[in-house]
């Protein structure tokens, strides 16, 4: 009640699955049911020892229905479901809870509240894209994302291939944003993001022209001033919440480039140097740049900036590492 009374909402995390130990213990489910019979012992998560995977039967259905009532009645918003997008303990199938991401999608539409569907792991394939889309809202893209630059790099590919399935109500999701202090796994070894400043502008400007879903991985008591701008860019969060037509121009080069609309509808380019040297890129270099671009004059936005004055010309200057949005004039 007091997260829902600040505005926010409320989200809850959780393994695919029923308790090893329920099983165990000769556990009987909400429905009356041996947690045994619907256990799939040959279904475990290779780096969480506490859960067995669901079987695909009506009782195995009951029992993920009685969980989300229970969630329902808790008024949870946002479920991010684990070991189920890749289902890394599977040698020969790793996308072998797909059954149970249908039980849950039927389990949330019955319980009688909305809710997010986020599954985790990564990497999901894109093989499975259409079934992903069918039931889930967000899907992880890469296994976890941390502040380092091959990562990111890694990044341009793998949304230049998923970009055909973001739509309205499907998120395919580059995971968390590691920006300011960070800690994996023990909080007395902190750091701050090792991404520079351009850095972080490129991976700020690549989620949200992408439409990724945006979480938030670092101490959020602890951001500076330049950090915190550029996560409150609202000319860039305006390309997540109402952007449009993004797509990628030039896959696979050292300048990525996306055609993407910004939330007024104006044509953009968004340019990402992902090379080790500055560059001077000339615009005619896209292909088929007149389809979509009529002139070559425009303003440039540096994430976390803003817009220098309106210019015009066929090449612009652009750091390594770094990303440009050109907003050409109407």
């Amino acid at each position: 009640d007091k997260v829902h009374a600040m505005g926010l909402k409320f989200g809850i995390h959780i393994m695919r699955g029923i308790p090893r130990q329920a099983v165990y213990s000769g556990g009987v489910t909400a429905s009356g049911v041996k947690a045994s019979e619907i256990a799939s012992q040959g279904a475990v998560c290779p780096w969480n020892s506490e859960m067995y995977g669901v079987k695909d039967t009506p009782a195995g259905q009951a029992y993920y229905d009685s969980l989300f009532e229970l969630y329902a009645s808790w008024d949870v918003d946002f479920i991010k479901c684990d070991d189920i997008c890749v289902t890394e303990g599977s040698c020969f199938d790793r996308y072998s809870g797909r059954h149970e991401i249908e039980m849950l999608r039927r389990a949330i539409d019955r319980c009688g509240r909305p809710m997010v569907l986020s599954l985790s792991p990564g990497p999901a394939s894109v093989d499975n894209a259409a079934h992903l889309s069918l039931y889930a809202n967000m899907w992880r893209l890469t296994g976890d994302f941390w502040d380092e630059w091959s990562a990111l790099e890694k990044m341009f590919d793998v949304t230049e291939k998923w970009y055909p399935w973001t739509a309205p109500g499907n998120y395919p999701d580059c995971d968390m944003l590691p920006v300011g202090m960070l800690s994996v796994n023990d909080p007395s070894n902190r750091h701050r993001s090792r991404f520079t400043k351009a850095e972080l502008g490129a991976m700020m400007t690549l989620w949200c022209v992408f439409r990724s879903p945006l979480m938030i991985g670092g101490e959020l008591t602890m951001m500076n001033d330049e950090e915190l701008r550029l996560l409150t860019d609202d000319y860039l969060l305006g390309f997540d919440r109402s952007g449009s037509g993004a797509r990628p121009l030039m896959p696979g080069c050292e300048i990525r480039a996306w055609r993407v609309k910004d939330a007024d509808g104006r044509e953009c380019l968004a340019l990402f140097n992902t090379g080790d040297s500055d560059a001077e890129f000339c615009l005619e270099n896209i292909p088929a740049f007149g389809r979509y671009f009529s002139d070559f004059a425009y303003s440039e936005y540096t994430p976390g900036e803003g817009f220098a004055p309106e210019k015009r010309g066929k090449t612009v200057n652009i750091c390594k590492h770094s990303a440009k949005i050109l907003r050409f004039c109407e």
